[in-house]
């Protein structure tokens, strides 16, 4: 049988949290505003499970250089549009300081089921993520690669951290979007499988049941897409920023190939229980970039630096393939800036000690959120 050679296109998806512009305060999307982004955008835009809430998609791209242009154009459509009513968007994955129970979801068939059947779990999905889907064939080798490339999820999530506030709190977490997104059913880390067969048996098992209608219903942090021939990585915070977006989009394509070129060598990364796998998963969520993860082969827990470096070398040769060594390499000024998580924690802070306000200080996180969306378009 000949060799099937994938192409590693990718498509990023983006989901923002509109503000109003004065108050800070979370926005209802007016439907006016909607129907321009459509008009602008076709299917590259579409309202999300809150009111409150937008998503975007860039086409299918080589790479991210190709992304880069149709990431700004759809950040940039959806910022002019939003400011003509006054709002702003913003790519974190939790709003600093509101409440929940004020929102109200979006009038859609399949939110109004996912309303009626997660009941008061799916009431809290105040969060907003960062999914990479990259084109992978056979199917037999995305299940394969999602069995490999789950190791590397911790890395990707320690990098992209942007959740630490929620309602008007720290919670002390770097990223606090999983703890609410873990308590819908069928998340967290994919389970090892076979084939993809095994896949597909698993979800008719579930269809037959009428428990859920399609494999849309999996919300694994990497999953088998439902809608394309694709492994999706949704493990990852939102970005405010567009390069490190890209960079995060580059490392996922660049993860794929490198893992796909030991498949073609019958070599492979070696596969780990998800209970330690799971562990690392919790650092990066507890602590981002700032305490490292357990390397299993090593036995020692190593800082995100020596991590970063290494995976950096690790890819040279996928990055050099997909013209994005540079966005690969800008991984490391992500670590020295910090995550987006702690850059949110240090405008607080600066906002508290000019005012001794807590609610003044929390608006400047958002004002600084909105600045950093806008900074690189």
């Amino acid at each position: 049988m000949a060799l099937i050679h994938p192409e590693f296109t990718i498509g990023i998806e983006e989901e923002y949290l509109l503000v109003d512009r004065d108050s800070m305060a979370l926005a209802d999307a007016p439907e006016a505003m909607m129907e321009e982004c459509r008009a602008q955008l076709q299917d590259q835009v579409s309202p999300e499970f809150l009111n409150c809430q937008i998503e975007i998609g860039t086409k299918v791209c080589r790479n991210v250089g190709e992304a880069r242009e149709d990431l700004k154009r759809l950040r940039s459509t959806v910022s002019a549009c939003a400011a003509k009513h006054n709002l702003a968007p913003i790519a974190a994955s939790c709003h600093p300081f509101a409440d929940w129970r004020d929102q109200k979801h979006t009038d859609k068939e399949r939110y109004n089921h996912l309303a009626g059947d997660l009941a008061g779990v799916v009431r809290r999905m105040l969060i907003c993520g960062m999914h990479v889907h990259v084109g992978i064939d056979p199917p037999d080798r995305r299940v394969d690669l999602m069995n490999q490339l789950s190791y590397f999820l911790p890395h990707l999530l320690a990098l992209s951290c942007s959740s630490p506030f929620w309602q008007g709190q720290d919670t002390g977490l770097s990223c606090y979007r999983l703890t609410v997104f873990d308590n819908l059913p069928r998340t967290g880390l994919p389970p090892r499988m076979e084939s993809f067969g095994e896949f597909e048996r698993s979800v008719q098992a579930l269809v037959d049941l009428e428990v859920i209608e399609d494999s849309s219903k999996i919300w694994w942090d990497l999953r088998p897409s439902h809608q394309f021939p694709t492994l999706e990585s949704r493990i990852c915070d939102v970005q405010p920023r567009l390069e490190d977006a890209l960079s995060l989009a580059a490392m996922v394509q660049a993860l794929s190939r490198m893992l796909w070129r030991l498949a073609v060598k019958n070599q492979r990364w070696r596969i780990y229980d998800r209970f330690l796998i799971a562990e690392n998963r919790w650092r990066a969520q507890r602590y981002g970039v700032r305490e490292g993860l357990i390397d299993f082969g090593l036995g020692e827990i190593i800082p995100m630096a020596g991590l970063v470096e290494e995976l950096i070398e690790l890819l040279q040769d996928d990055a050099q393939f997909f013209e994005s060594a540079s966005e690969v390499e800008n991984t490391r000024e992500m670590l020295r800036t910090g995550t987006s998580a702690g850059r949110q924690r240090q405008a607080y802070s600066e906002a508290l000690h000019a005012e001794d306000d807590q609610d003044h200080a929390m608006r400047a996180v958002v004002r600084h959120l909105i600045e950093e969306f806008h900074a690189d378009l």
